[in-house]
């Protein structure tokens, strides 16, 4: 494997260190592959894991007093309660600019089909005569969803989180974003109106680890405020903080996924567009600096022209300090593949959050890819189509987790319960075998349960 230095500056602006990575003739296997793969090194969970630690500890022990104090000590905000008011809410809605609104509106619309189609159908199987046993999905109680703030706002996480959840069926429903020091203490009030317009009323200005504690734990009320009660299932993206903190109270509460700082992988060949790749590049780079960017090529030729373009690009978009922060860091960068077999399995060890196909034949090596939290397809699939207005989710596993975990979805908020219904007629036909299995397994009881309905001995 070798690593090739920083692309070099233009005249005009800092020079982006799109490092490469070669695994060209390199014969590594599945574990070769995902340790080759450009990983994010400045912090890891294990670093993050005793900070939340004592966060979770804290709320647990303190409730709205150590959320007043984090409130103060991470967003420089005071806060008598985070519950947002009523009115807050409403005032978001009849403030919110006609354009986003029409917008919001149509990611909700597009978003809600997709979202009716995906719960599954209860089912009854007949194993014999009067033998049925069934499944059935049931909606859980309370969700709580988390909404990131900071370096950018997220109305259209909002909706991501809502609307599966809406679908599933949940009744009660609490949202927590960062409190914002240039709105009063309150979430950025884009992300109140959507919360207001899917109808949803619990609000809290809560942030980071805190909120997920406060969301699994619950918090008792004060004179102050109502009592947050405690949530069956967490969800929602966040940085490597909120991610941990999901991780740690899983087994309290369910969760989505370890939805951290946003990833874009990018598999492409000759044919691809070094501009739109580049574009596709720069588009998931400004979310943040430690944001993961990585082009899987087997074309030298591409990748010169992608660090051109990125150069380029970097240099005129907004955010362009952030973009090229997070384009040099070791989390982004070229891997030069063999071919497209290899490419294929460096994108399956890679398991990316988001993996963009561009490629001739693109449907065909879509349908090859085993590990991702979502994949967009040929040159009008990019993945801020699916940021907004796609119809599928953007809260997605990253880090590599999409290789064992879904992004969000109806049955993150649903659980199968299974109904077994037999006659007596229907259990004395395999009593027998109950009997022999429960000898098997030196439980004689179990099959003794059986043979007293009968009058039989075991």
């Amino acid at each position: 494997m070798t690593i090739t230095p920083e692309f070099p500056a233009t005249p005009t602006a800092p020079a982006v260190s799109f490092r490469t990575v070669d695994l060209r003739g390199k014969g590594l296997t599945l574990a070769g592959l995902r340790a080759a793969v450009p990983r994010a090194q400045h912090q890891t969970v294990a670093d993050a894991e005793q900070k939340v630690l004592d966060i979770i500890g804290d709320v647990r022990r303190r409730g709205y007093d150590a959320l007043t104090e984090y409130a103060q000590r991470f967003d420089g905000v005071e806060q008598d309660h985070p519950l947002v008011p009523a009115a807050g809410l409403a005032r978001a809605l009849a403030e919110l600019d006609p354009a986003v609104r029409n917008a919001l509106e149509e990611s909700i619309s597009r978003a809600r089909r997709f979202a009716d189609s995906q719960r599954p159908r209860n089912i009854d199987v007949e194993l014999g005569d009067g033998a049925i046993v069934s499944q059935n999905w049931v909606p859980v109680a309370r969700v709580g969803l988390y909404v990131p703030g900071g370096l950018a706002v997220y109305p259209s996480s909002v909706i991501m989180n809502v609307v599966p959840a809406l679908a599933a069926g949940v009744a009660s429903i609490a949202l927590a974003s960062p409190p914002q020091k240039d709105f009063g203490g309150l979430p950025h009030p884009t992300i109140l109106a959507a919360a207001a317009l899917l109808g949803i009323n619990e609000v809290y200005a809560i942030g980071g680890a805190q909120a997920i504690a406060a969301f699994a734990y619950g918090v008792d009320a004060t004179t102050a405020g109502p009592t947050l009660e405690p949530v069956d299932v967490v969800t929602g993206p966040g940085n490597i903080f909120v991610a941990t903190a999901k991780r740690l109270v899983k087994g309290v509460v369910g969760i989505d996924s370890e939805a951290g700082t946003t990833e874009i992988a990018i598999l492409a060949d000759s044919t691809a567009q070094p501009r739109l790749v580049a574009a596709d590049l720069i588009s998931q780079a400004e979310h943040d600096p430690k944001a993961a960017s990585v082009l899987i090529t087997d074309s030298e030729d591409l990748a010169a022209a992608v660090r051109i373009e990125l150069n380029t690009q970097a240099a005129a978009t907004k955010h362009s300090e952030r973009v090229r922060e997070a384009l040099s860091g070791p989390q982004s960068g070229v891997v030069l593949v063999e071919d497209l077999e290899q490419g294929v399995a460096a994108c399956d060890a890679y398991a990316a959050e988001h993996l963009e196909i561009m490629t001739a034949n693109a449907a065909a090596v879509a349908a090859r890819i085993r590990n991702a939290g979502a994949i967009f397809v040929g040159d009008y699939s990019p993945v801020s189509l699916g940021d907004y207005c796609a119809g599928s989710n953007h809260v997605l596993p990253t880090s590599g987790t999409a290789a064992f975990s879904s992004g969000l979805n109806v049955t993150t908020f649903l659980r199968a319960i299974q109904v077994i219904n037999y006659t007596k007629g229907a259990l004395e036909e395999v009593s027998g075998h109950i009997v022999s299995l429960a000898g098997a397994e030196d439980l004689p009881a179990h099959g003794q349960a059986v043979t007293a309905r009968f009058g039989k001995p075991a």
